[in-house]
């Protein structure tokens, strides 16, 4: 090539340089740090769960203990899902932007190349004499850092995606990890909750009778309203009242739907519907006297809660179920599972990248066989 070739080739390379300067005004701000604290957060809080897992066997109340262990495994589990699912957006956004900038990447690679094989002192020649020269030498003043801060950008973004890719590949570990701990706890709940034998009992319902109410149940309500009906006992239970707007509630979830709130097909019931995890755990948020729980309808199981004198709590939508009519528990204790707590390993670490499924529990608070707005009585800001 003859000395005015390269020269234009110099010259060229310089109105690309400026051009990229555009894309260099408002560079993307690139962070692995969220979702990186967010799985270093989990797999501390599932650590935590292992270890609370190890001392639940020699706990003098065993099942309270192992509560504490599923909703630990719990709390960690939903911050790595939650984790993992932003790494895969950080990465597909990453991978957006650089298909979307690749004509003006490969400008900038063609730029950098020319003036890595180029001397600084070739660079500043220019076949027009000394003015192009002195051009050539303002253009490379204004566009060498704007190249060098464009291909830092670039290089930020590329370490960004080989960070994510490895974050993904540990949390994934660290994920089937968490579930098979929180599997083994689980069952060991439902083998200590069946071992239970110190909690009071307060009234037997009429076996007879029960059977009765279930196969003339139409709906959910009737059936409550049903056994309000029935004889009990007094109990000395705390006072419900005393409870009402600093509740937890029964499920770690979200509400889906409020009292009275329309569903997509318009139908409005007298209750909350709360979104959870497959398999999350369902506790009971106050004292309370279980006066009935198995399948009815088509609600798969439900449990119906006395807390007080002429309240019902109703809990529809549980996939397995602990304890029997007539016990009183105490307030956090176990009641049952969210359906999907049988899911393989597999299936629920290919759902953390995915969006997550969800079980629906449906609530409902009555006094006196007046439904009550469960947002009156339970925190539903907490999550």
């Amino acid at each position: 090539m003859t000395g005015r070739g390269r020269g234009r080739g110099r010259a060229a390379a310089l109105a690309v340089g400026l051009g990229l300067c555009a894309m260099i005004a408002a560079p993307p701000a690139w962070t692995a740090e969220a979702p990186g604290a967010i799985a270093r957060r989990a797999a501390e809080q599932l650590d935590l769960a292992a270890r609370a897992m190890a001392r639940a066997d020699g706990a003098r109340d065993r099942v309270a203990a192992l509560t504490g262990t599923v909703r630990a495994y719990e709390a960690g589990l939903s911050a790595l899902r939650a984790g993992i699912r932003q790494a895969s957006v950080r990465l597909r956004q990453i991978d957006s932007e650089l298909e979307a900038r690749r004509d003006e990447t490969g400008q900038l690679l063609a730029a950098l190349q020319v003036m890595a094989r180029e001397p600084g002192t070739a660079l500043l020649l220019h076949p027009a004499g000394p003015l192009g020269t002195a051009r050539a030498g303002m253009m490379i003043a204004e566009v060498a850092p704007a190249l060098a801060a464009q291909a830092a950008t670039l290089r930020a973004a590329l370490d960004e995606m080989a960070t994510l890719k490895v974050l993904q590949a540990s949390a994934q570990s660290t994920l089937t990890e968490g579930l098979h701990g929180v599997q083994q706890a689980r069952l060991a709940l439902a083998q200590a909750v069946s071992e239970r034998t110190d909690l009071p009992r307060r009234m037997t319902e009429d076996t007879e009778r029960m059977q009765q109410l279930i196969n003339s149940a139409e709906t959910l309500q009737g059936f409550a309203d049903s056994l309000t009906g029935l004889p009990g006992q007094e109990t000395d239970l705390p006072d419900f009242a005393a409870g009402r707007g600093a509740l937890a509630l029964p499920v770690a979830g979200r509400v889906l739907r409020g009292f009275g709130e329309a569903d997509a097909a318009g139908i409005r019931r007298p209750g909350l519907i709360v979104a959870a995890a497959p398999g999350a755990l369902v506790t009971t948020p106050w004292p309370a006297t279980i006066r009935y729980v198995g399948p009815l309808l088509d609600y798969a199981n439900v449990i119906i809660l006395e807390p007080g004198e002429g309240y019902l709590l109703v809990l529809a939508g549980l996939g397995a179920v602990y304890g029997e009519a007539g016990l009183v528990v105490p307030a956090g204790a176990p009641l049952g599972l969210m359906p999907g707590a049988d899911q393989g390993i597999s299936a629920a670490v290919q759902e953390s990248v995915d969006d997550p499924p969800v079980e629906t529990l449906y609530m409902e608070l009555r006094d006196d066989q007046t439904p009550q707005d469960p947002a009156d009585w339970f925190a539903l800001d907490e999550e």
